[in-house]
């Protein structure tokens, strides 16, 4: 079977042991994104196998009806919704992908290395030492700080833990039906959204994104913030308002702002207005980008690349593709 990996940014897939499980295939891997349909198309086609890096390729009707000999799409990650199901099944196109999805302990960790880096300055005075020049700033201490968490689901509890042994104060929002788990985790939930975010020091945003979340955060959420405040922001950058971060920025509030996630990616040539700010600090989705994660990601795909070759799928999204091929 051919095989066809799209969306390798870090050139990663050919150095994982799970790829060793492929050596009876032909394997193509792309690095780079190419996001015009029919040129898209004329990558795919010939390979009767597809594996979908996260969101980095969106796969729309318009795409999946050009393609010829794609039987299965196996997809990474826990987000679903770049994928036109109805237009899989109509073309008679597997989707798979496991259901249940690993808590993310590397896009916790990378939380954390964002806000260290932020308030004791790291990247510049690495720079700065480079240049010759010997300690340029003071750094902000954490103990006392407030940390608001906006969503504590497995990623949002990790980093509330490092807050609590940091010695911090932490603070969550969600729906109101979260208050109970949040106090018996032995956190506060502030008594009005206005209060979580005029109160917090740093408010970092854990919250999955889906049409219900798409926005969530407000012009006026960002507003709230104190003029010495950080924006965290390594789940997805639809969850903010359009455009609503950089104005808040140059407006003073929040005062910073840490970001691993951007509306259109990959983002090449430095051509996005945060990178152009002096009170951000921005990383290429480097979240779940860790050789662990992608492991069980690619893994997973490989499982159900396999279970098809041997004519036993696993993993099916769409099952009802299976029960058009028999009759």
């Amino acid at each position: 079977m051919k095989i066809v990996v799209l969306d390798d940014w870090s050139h990663g897939f050919r150095t994982l042991s799970c790829y060793a499980r492929l050596k009876d295939h032909e394997v193509v891997v792309y690095h780079d994104t190419e996001k015009d349909p029919a040129k898209l198309a004329a990558r795919i086609n010939g390979a009767e196998g597809l594996i979908l890096t996260q969101e980095r390729t969106v796969f729309p009707r318009e795409l999946i009806e050009r393609l010829t000999t794609v039987k299965i799409v196996a997809q990474t990650g826990s987000h679903r919704h770049h994928i036109d199901f109805a237009a899989c099944t109509e073309k008679g196109i597997i989707v798979a992908s496991p259901n249940r999805v690993g808590v993310g302990v590397s896009t916790a960790e990378l939380t954390w290395a964002l806000i260290l880096a932020s308030l004791r300055h790291i990247p510049q005075e690495v720079e700065e030492l480079k240049r010759g020049v010997w300690q340029t700033t003071m750094g902000t201490g954490l103990r006392g700080l407030t940390l608001g968490i906006y969503g504590l689901g497995g990623i949002g509890s990790l980093v509330a833990q490092v807050g609590k042994a940091f010695q911090m104060k932490v603070t969550c929002w969600g729906r109101e039906a979260s208050r109970a788990k949040i106090v018996a985790a032995g956190y506060e939930m502030p008594e009005s959204r206005e209060a979580f975010f005029s109160t917090a020091d740093i408010v970092s945003l854990h919250i999955f994104a889906n049409e219900q979340t798409r926005g969530i955060i407000t012009a006026a959420d960002l507003a709230l913030m104190k003029p010495t405040s950080l924006f965290v922001n390594t789940s997805r950058a639809r969850l903010v308002e359009p455009g609503a971060l950089e104005v808040a920025l140059k407006q003073g509030r929040p005062g910073r702002a840490a970001v691993d996630v951007f509306e259109e990616e990959p983002v090449l040539n430095g051509d996005h207005p945060l990178l152009k700010m002096p009170n951000v600090i921005c990383t290429p989705h480097l979240g779940y980008a860790v050789t662990s994660t992608f492991e069980g990601m690619y893994g997973a795909a490989i499982d159900s690349l396999l279970g098809y070759a041997a004519g036993k799928p696993v993993n099916v999204l769409n099952p009802e593709v299976l029960g058009s091929r028999q009759r």
